[in-house]
C-alpha cells in the first residue's frame, strides 16, 4: 500500500479514536461521585444579583462554579470553603475573622436554603451518595485559615455543628496556630504553636479532617506524626513536577500516603509553572482595585466596564497561564508515586484556580478523559473523585465516636 495511503489511514483512526474515548470518558464521568475538595465558590454568595441557578462565564464576572456549569460537568458537589483572609493577631482582629466567617457560613447555608430542589448541605461521609442519588448537589464546608478560631479553641465545636468537616490552620502567612509555607517573614513557631497542638487534638476529638495545604513542611510533618486520623492537602501539588513551597515534596508525599493521607491536586498556575513577577501589570491591577473597589461588590454597567478595563490590562500585561497538560503531570506524577489510593481533585476554583482547557468547572471531564487515556479504571478514578477522601471523613467520624 503507497506510504501516503497509510498515513491517512492512522489520521482517520487518530480522528474517529479520539471522539470515542472522550464519548467514552464522559460516560465514565457521568457514572462517579464526584467531589472537589476546594471551592470557594461562597466567595460569591454575598454579590449582588448573584445567583448559583444562573449561568455565569469568567470573562464577564469572574466565576467558576454555578449550577448549570456544576451538571454540565458532571460536578456532584464538594467541600465549599469559608475563607478568611489573614488580618491583625489581635482581639479585634480575631473578633471580626470570627463574624466574618460566621457571615460566609450562614451565606452557604442560605443558598441551600433558597435552592433546596438543587442543593441540600452534607454533614457525614454517608450523606454524599443519597443526596447525588436525589438529583442534587451535595455542599459539605471546610474552613481554609483559622484564623477566625482566634485563641478560643470552643468555636470550632460552634463551626464544626454548622458543619465544617475539614479545616486548615494557616494560609499565606503565620498566625497563632501554625507557620505558612509562604510567610515572608519565615518560620515563626518551627512549625505548629503550642496552641496550634492543641487545635490538631481538638480537631481529632471532634471528628473534623485536617487539611495541611498552605502550612509550612514542618506543620505537614508535625500534623502526620500528632493527628491520630490521616490529613488531607486539600488543594496542592508536586514540588518534584514545580519547585514552590505551597507543593510537597516526594519524601513527604510518600509519608502523607504511609499514613492514610490524601493530597488532591490543584490547578492554580503560579503552583504549577513559572510566572515571572509583572510589576507594571501589578500596579495597572491596583489603580483599578481603587477606582472601582472589590469586585464581587459591583454589578450591571459597573462589573461591566470593570471587565472591560481588567481585560485590557490583562491584553497589555500578559502572563504565562498553565495548561491542562501541567495540571496533569502533577496528578499523574502524584498518582505514580503513591497511588490512587492516596489522591484527589481539589481545583481550587473561584480562588484562582483554572489553566488552559481547564478553565472552570463544566471542563472537568477532560480529567477523566486524561486518566482514562493514561491507563487508570473507573474503579482508580472513583477514589480520585470522592472515596479517598469520604474514606477520612469515615476514620475521622469514627475516631470522635470512639
Amino acid at each position: 500500500m503507497p506510504r501516503h495511503y497509510i498515513a491517512a489511514a492512522f489520521s482517520l483512526l487518530a480522528w474517529t479514536a479520539a471522539p470515542a474515548l472522550a464519548a467514552d470518558a464522559q460516560s465514565v464521568h457521568e457514572r462517579l461521585l464526584t467531589l472537589d475538595t476546594h471551592l470557594d465558590t461562597p466567595a460569591n454568595f454575598g454579590r449582588p444579583a448573584w445567583s448559583i441557578t444562573d449561568r455565569h462565564d469568567w470573562p464577564s464576572d469572574y466565576s467558576q462554579v454555578d449550577l448549570p456549569r456544576m451538571i454540565e460537568g458532571g460536578l456532584d458537589g464538594g467541600f465549599f470553603v469559608i475563607y478568611t483572609g489573614q488580618g491583625p493577631r489581635t482581639p479585634a482582629g480575631n473578633a471580626a475573622a470570627r463574624d466574618a466567617a460566621l457571615l460566609r457560613a450562614m451565606q452557604i447555608r442560605e443558598m441551600v436554603a433558597r435552592n433546596s430542589g438543587a442543593f441540600e448541605l452534607a454533614f457525614r461521609a454517608d450523606d454524599a451518595a443519597r443526596i447525588a442519588a436525589s438529583g442534587k448537589r451535595i455542599v459539605y464546608q471546610s474552613i481554609e485559615n483559622a484564623y477566625p478560631i482566634g485563641w478560643d479553641l470552643s468555636l470550632m465545636k460552634t463551626f464544626y455543628d454548622l458543619g465544617v468537616h475539614m479545616i486548615s490552620p494557616v494560609h499565606f502567612t503565620n498566625n497563632d496556630l501554625a507557620d505558612s509555607a509562604t510567610d515572608p517573614g519565615g518560620k515563626e513557631w518551627n512549625g505548629l504553636s503550642p496552641l496550634g497542638k492543641q487545635f490538631v487534638a481538638e480537631a481529632n476529638r471532634l471528628g473534623m479532617i485536617l487539611d495541611a495545604s498552605h502550612a509550612s513542611d514542618d506543620v505537614l510533618d508535625q500534623m502526620i506524626a500528632m493527628s491520630t486520623t490521616p490529613i488531607i492537602l486539600s488543594h496542592s501539588g508536586a514540588r518534584a513536577i514545580f519547585n514552590h513551597p505551597r507543593n510537597i515534596d516526594d519524601e513527604r508525599m510518600k509519608r502523607l500516603a504511609a499514613s492514610g493521607g490524601v493530597i488532591q491536586m490543584n490547578s492554580l498556575s503560579g503552583y504549577l509553572i513559572t510566572v515571572p513577577p509583572n510589576p507594571e501589570r501589578d500596579a495597572a491591577m491596583r489603580a483599578l482595585a481603587m477606582n472601582y473597589g472589590p469586585f464581587r461588590q459591583l454589578q450591571g454597567a459597573r462589573l461591566a466596564a470593570y471587565a472591560a478595563e481588567r481585560g485590557a490590562i490583562e491584553a497589555r500585561y500578559p502572563i504565562p497561564r498553565a495548561r491542562l497538560d501541567d495540571f496533569m503531570a502533577h496528578v499523574l506524577h502524584a498518582l505514580k508515586l503513591v497511588g490512587p489510593d492516596h489522591v484527589g481533585i481539589g481545583l481550587d476554583w473561584d480562588g484562582g484556580g483554572g489553566d488552559i482547557g481547564l478553565e472552570d468547572v463544566a471542563d472537568i471531564p477532560r480529567i477523566t478523559e486524561r486518566l482514562l487515556a493514561a491507563g487508570y479504571n473507573e474503579a482508580d478514578l472513583q477514589k480520585l473523585w470522592s472515596g479517598n477522601v469520604l474514606r477520612l471523613m469515615r476514620e475521622a467520624e469514627a475516631k470522635a465516636a470512639r
